[in-house]
């Protein structure tokens, strides 16, 4: 948990740096629109690769398969989806490599090593509140 919190202060520390670093290259209100067009292009984007892999999973599960690397990819977009809505420059580039399908694949695999390494090891916590 100490490590999430730590990467999410950072990452929004160079977001704000990326942020003023173009700002002054082409002005803030071009920042702006930028970071508007990026989220709603990576929403659509985000959207059609959703269904897409929903309808997908469908179809391997009616042919009696196991949709486990649509599962994956599914992750991979959802987080991808929240990343570029996320407003940020940074944000949004690892956003559109997570639902783009030729570069989710490099994410794909570091996804699923880390679910079988949770799985074997064991290490889901369960802590009652």
């Amino acid at each position: 948990m100490r490590w999430f919190l730590l990467t999410a202060f950072l990452l929004s520390a160079f977001e704000i740096g990326v942020f003023i670093w173009i700002g002054d290259m082409i002005g803030p209100w071009w920042v702006v629109l930028l970071v508007l067009l990026t989220g709603a292009v990576g929403f659509y984007l985000a959207k059609q690769q959703g269904i897409e892999t929903w309808q997908r999973a469908q179809l391997s599960m009616r042919n009696g398969e196991a949709p486990t690397g649509y599962i994956i990819d599914g992750i991979c977009i959802l987080i991808g989806a929240v990343l570029l809505v996320t407003p940020g420059f940074i944000s949004d580039a690892i956003g559109f490599l997570l639902v783009i399908p030729t570069t989710r694949k490099l994410f794909k695999r570091r996804i699923e090593q880390f679910i079988k390494h949770i799985i074997t090891n064991r290490t889901i916590i369960y802590r009652k509140w």
